[in-house]
Formats: structure tokens, sequence, C-alpha cells
């Protein structure tokens, strides 16, 4: 349903995140969707839903990344500042329990290339975000849009019958 675009336009998706609709005319969505105002509003909210989900795991990520580029991880969940005195070797821990011995040089070169890959991360992770709240603002609009329509028309039904008991 997110894909007929014949009301409104759709967002294409970005790294797994669909794009939602701007229904400009509720009716012909609803018409072309073929469903009726109380599952249109379901499916949007359940859309809502899943976006908040995806920003709570994409705003866990960022915070993760902004952490690694200050400190440095102890432990698990545990990240300290750090000074080394002049030596000719640092080691490093890779993960998975893996920790090797660099010289100071290579220690050098492997976290700058790190911290360099951290911040393309959390630059591709910043416009994730944006793009997730702009989807996030369209889809609570729509939902607007179509309640709106509703009750409209539900005033309208309700000053037409009078007239016709008339």
């Amino acid at each position: 349903m997110a894909s007929s675009s014949g009301s409104g336009e759709v967002a294409t998706e970005r790294r797994g995140i669909p794009g939602a609709q701007f229904v400009e005319d509720v009716q012909t969505y609803l018409a072309q969707a073929g469903l009726d105002v109380n599952s249109a509003l379901a499916f949007l909210q359940e859309r809502l839903q899943q976006y908040k989900l995806v920003e709570m795991k994409l705003l866990a990520q960022q915070r993760d990344l902004q952490a690694l580029l200050a400190d440095f991880e102890v432990s698990e969940g545990i990240y300290s500042r750090a000074r080394i005195e002049d030596t000719d070797s640092v080691c490093l821990w890779l993960g998975a329990n893996v920790m090797l011995e660099y010289s100071c040089e290579e220690a050098t070169t492997l976290l700058q290339k790190n911290l360099e890959n951290a911040k393309a991360s959390l630059e591709v992770l910043v416009a994730d975000l944006q793009f997730l709240r702009d989807q996030v603002t369209i889809t609570q609009v729509t939902i607007a849009r179509v309640y709106n329509w509703d009750v409209h028309q539900k005033r309208i039904r309700q000053a037409a019958a009078p007239a016709k008991d008339s």
C-alpha cells in the first residue's frame, strides 16, 4: 500500500527504511489502496510504530559510535580515556578475545583508520535518522489527514440525514 502513488508522492527507500507516502487526496488514496478509514489508520499506526522502533535502534547505534570516537573500551560497556607513555609497542584489543601487539606507528595508523570509519558510519547514521524523522512526520501528517477527512465525511452524512427525513 505504501508504494501506490496515485494520490501522493512516495519517498524512496533508504537502507531498508521504507519511504512514507504523503497523501494529497484521502479519498483517492483509500480507493486506490482498497481500504476503509479504519484499516488505513491501522496500517499507518503500525508503520509509525515500525519507524519508532527503527529510530530507537539507530539512536542506540549513534550513542555507541559517539562513545567510540571519544573513549576506548576497557571492558564490555566500560570506557576510559588513556595517555600512553613513551613506549616501543602497544597492545590493542580487537574484540572476539583477540589482542595484538603493534608498534606505536602501526597502532596509530590502525586507530586513525578506525576513527575515520567510525566518523563515516556516524555520518551515514545521522543521514538515516534524518530520513527516518522525515518519514515519521509524513506518516503523522497522513494519519491526521485521514482522520480529519473521516470526521468531515461523517459530518456531511449527518447533515444530509435530517434533510432526507424532511
